[in-house]
């Protein structure tokens, strides 16, 4: 039986009343109790101090104690996705989260559950910081089913909990296991890629590559058929194909300096990146997971526009296993790399599956009929 047909066995035909957050019989609006506080003025202790779109910090006191859904009132990180976080026991809520919960006939964590789909856009007011005011809070619609048997009402919402938070725990175990390999990951990079004085050889940067020049490419578009490799990645595409090596890439200027890319295919480089081009004899990723693990940003200057320069790199002193030791020590971090990291393998692979199957049975089984103008995302498309 689809999840659609069992949400219309488990309706058996009652009504649902869409109703509005603004209902003080069904939903509680507790901002009174929000209190902001400067990071400099926190004292440090247990308690979540929650923000528009995370924890921020831990601190001493509460301003509430109970099960709660957090809106962004404003500086989600995303209109789109709108930010929605569900807080239990005790925590700190600053000024920038709307803080409800359900009364005896919603269940609070349906209730969250539902915020989720709701498309918040049209309630929000502002430019650049889009604000969503209790004035426009009030006004967003609520499906509540049944709501002449709140017994019964409780009971559907609580079957629809019991699924989608089946899914959400799936996720949540995946995302701890994944961050347990993690810290298992860069325990063995440490590991494997620390050598002693006299163990290896060591050469300069500069003498185990053929040359270390920036980049060229200033004309990016969305367009273009070839990827443009920038500080942060692929940052443009190009009509223009400058290289077809693999190579190893070190972004030299700006916020995100001495961070290293490894770029393949046929691409072309920005400006703002320095390209290493490894002699045929010294093996490219094992140079990668050195440079990585070595932390390039450590190594620049200036306060106001940070740079890294081709001489300092090529002046850095790094190690030189055996060509079969560099092969051994790649092997393994390949493999941690796919399982940690890669988004087409291993548990981030698995972790967006799992959100993406969530996802889509919570649209199934909260996309009730009758949905009104500013509802659930999921009938804007219908």
């Amino acid at each position: 039986m689809s999840l659609l047909s069992y949400l219309e066995k488990l309706l058996d035909g009652v009504e649902v009343e869409w109703t509005t957050l603004g209902n003080e019989h069904a939903v509680e609006i507790a901002n009174s109790g929000r209190k902001p506080v400067k990071a400099a003025l926190r004292v440090a202790g247990e308690t979540p101090y929650y923000g528009a779109n995370n924890i921020q910090d831990y601190v001493d006191g509460y301003t509430h104690d109970g099960e709660f859904v957090l809106i962004a009132e404003d500086g989600s990180a995303s209109l789109d996705n709108y930010s929605i976080q569900y807080a239990t026991g005790r925590f700190w809520a600053n000024n920038h989260v709307h803080v409800v919960r359900g009364k005896e006939g919603l269940n609070t964590r349906y209730l969250y559950h539902y915020l989720c789909i709701v498309n918040f856009v049209p309630f929000l007011s502002g430019g650049g910081r889009a604000k969503l005011t209790k004035g426009k809070l009030v006004d967003i619609p609520l499906p509540i089913p049944c709501p002449d048997n709140p017994e019964k009402s409780l009971a559907i919402q609580a079957e629809i909990v019991r699924i989608l938070d089946a899914f959400t725990a799936m996720t949540a175990e995946l995302t701890a296991e994944l961050n347990m390999r993690k810290k298992q990951y860069n325990y063995y990079r440490d590991q494997l890629l620390s050598f002693e004085e006299g163990d290896v050889e060591w050469k300069a940067l500069g003498e185990i590559c053929e040359s270390i020049t920036s980049g060229k490419n200033k004309d990016k578009s969305e367009t273009g058929k070839f990827p443009v490799y920038g500080s942060t990645g692929v940052i443009g595409r190009t009509n223009i194909k400058a290289y077809e090596i693999e190579q190893i890439l070190v972004a030299r200027v700006g916020a995100n300096a001495g961070r290293v890319n490894i770029a393949s295919g046929e691409y072309d480089v920005s400006d703002n990146t320095l390209i290493l081009k490894l002699k045929a004899k010294y093996n490219l990723k094992f140079l990668y997971y050195y440079l990585v693990n070595l932390n390039l940003n450590r190594f620049v200057k200036g306060a106001g526009q940070p740079l890294l320069t081709a001489g300092q790199l090529k002046a850095m002193v790094i190690p030189v296993p055996t060509p079969e030791e560099q092969s051994r020590i790649v092997s393994i971090l390949d493999n941690f790399d796919a399982i940690t990291n890669s988004i087409t393998e291993g548990l981030p692979r698995e972790i967006e599956l799992r959100q993406k199957q969530y996802e889509y049975y919570r649209d199934l089984l909260l996309s009730f009929p009758a949905s009104p103008a500013g509802g659930p995302k999921s009938h804007e498309a219908a």
